[in-house]
C-alpha cells in the first residue's frame, strides 16, 4: 500500500507565535488590531501594534500564516489548521524529548499533574476506540 504524503515541515512556532495562531484559530481571520486587542486582553503588559505586526510578518516568511490584502488592510489567517500544528509539535517533543517513544511520552504526560475524572474517561474513550 503506498504511503500518504506528509505534510510539508514548518518551522517550529516560538511561545509568541503560538499565542497569535491561538487568536487566529480562535477568531479566523484577523487583522493586526484584532490579534493585538485578543493578546493584550490576556496579558499584564500590553504588546505594541508594531510589535504584533512584526510577528505576523515574521510568521509570513516562516509560512505559519496567510495575509490576504484587504480594503482596511492586511487579514492574517492560520496557514495550518490548529490539530495539524498540535499534531507536528508532538511528533517533534516525542522525537527529541523521548526518543520516539509514544509510551514514554504518554506516561510522563498523565503523571506530571492530576488528570480530572472527566479527562481520564476521555482517555479511556479514545483507547476504547482505537482497539476497535
Amino acid at each position: 500500500m503506498p504511503q500518504k504524503p506528509r505534510d510539508p515541515i514548518l518551522p517550529r512556532p516560538t511561545d509568541s507565535e503560538l499565542s497569535i495562531l491561538r487568536v487566529l484559530w480562535a477568531r479566523g481571520p484577523s487583522s493586526v488590531r484584532d490579534v493585538l486587542d485578543a493578546i493584550n486582553g490576556n496579558r499584564p503588559e500590553p504588546l505594541a501594534y508594531t510589535t504584533v505586526l512584526s510577528f505576523l510578518q515574521i510568521m509570513l516568511e516562516k509560512g505559519h500564516v496567510t495575509r490576504i490584502d484587504g480594503e482596511r488592510g492586511h487579514i492574517y489567517a492560520p496557514a495550518t489548521p490548529e490539530d495539524r500544528t498540535k499534531n507536528q509539535l508532538v511528533l517533534d517533543m516525542m522525537d527529541r524529548v523521548f526518543g520516539g517513544s509514544m509510551r514514554e511520552l504518554v506516561l510522563q504526560a498523565l503523571g506530571a499533574r492530576k488528570v480530572s475524572r472527566a479527562e481520564r474517561q476521555e482517555i479511556r474513550d479514545l483507547l476504547d476506540r482505537l482497539d476497535r
